[in-house]
């Protein structure tokens, strides 16, 4: 871990820990004593890093209220309000969708280039939005975006998005039949691309919405577009992560399946914890 003041990386361990059991370290450039939580997200946090971490991981992937989980942690001896899990879903969920976005920019076989994309409504301030999502065609993530309009503006931003998290240009593009759609692939991904336009083509991905309006159901709708777009987003994320297919209507056994959740989630937990 470099120094946090000066960024060398010429730095000691002390033999003493904090009051938490976080490792102390100083720099031997400019002397700076820190420890392994300085500088990060977590820095002032009254809770260890690994149940705040916990919290966020459950709060996105399962569908519990802020209330809940405050309750389930109560059990456990540890005290926290349902505002504190508002307040650190804000701060360390963005870092996780990052990340994440950083990770499959660019992966991904042929499959990949070959997108269903299509909005779904959610309700933000007693208004119903739109949420463009789009999978390719083993079912993995392409992108999320929320917006307030259902317009050629929202398309375009929504492919130009769609391309920077993935890194390529698709071969084909499966949507419904809104009229914005050819004229936002057009000028944003360019006149190769194949525009299929076919309600019953899309079912998968009508399918896939199910997850992220199920998880939100017991939310009863989100107060700001900013809050709503930052938790879907981030949603979206650590549900493709922790997906255990690789293609479209893949068996998986169940131990194969515990395997590769167990070890995904560590992934993501790892994430949060050092953001």
């Amino acid at each position: 871990m470099d120094c946090v003041a000066c960024g060398s990386a010429a730095v000691a361990e002390r033999p003493d820990r904090t009051a938490r059991g976080y490792r102390r370290l100083r720099c031997r450039d400019c002397g700076k004593q820190y420890n392994e939580r300085s500088g990060t997200l977590l820095n002032h946090a009254q809770y260890p890093s690994d149940v705040i971490a916990l919290v966020v991981l459950w709060r996105l992937r399962y569908r519990l209220t802020l209330r809940d989980l405050a309750e389930m942690f109560l059990q456990r001896g540890i005290v926290f309000s349902h505002e504190a899990v508002r307040a650190w879903e804000a701060k360390l969920a963005p870092e996780l969708a990052h990340e994440l976005r950083r990770r499959r920019h660019a992966k991904g076989g042929a499959g990949r280039r070959r997108w269903h994309v299509d909005e779904t409504y959610l309700k933000v301030r007693g208004r119903w939005c739109y949420l463009y999502r789009a999978i390719d065609r083993d079912g993995h993530l392409v992108d999320t975006m929320l917006s307030e309009h259902r317009d050629m503006a929202a398309a375009q931003a929504f492919f130009r998005s769609a391309k920077a998290a993935t890194g390529v240009t698709p071969d084909q593009i499966t949507t419904d039949g809104h009229g914005s759609y050819p004229r936002a692939i057009r000028s944003t991904l360019g006149r190769r691309v194949l525009h299929r336009t076919s309600a019953y083509k899309n079912n998968r991905l009508e399918q896939d919405h199910r997850g992220v309006k199920g998880r939100i159901r017991c939310m009863r709708g989100f107060k700001s577009l900013a809050s709503a777009g930052r938790f879907c987003r981030s949603h979206d994320e650590l549900r493709n992560l922790l997906r255990p297919r690789t293609r479209h209507n893949q068996h998986v056994p169940a131990s194969r399946r515990r395997r590769l959740h167990l070890r995904r989630a560590a992934i993501a937990l790892a994430i949060l914890e050092t953001a």
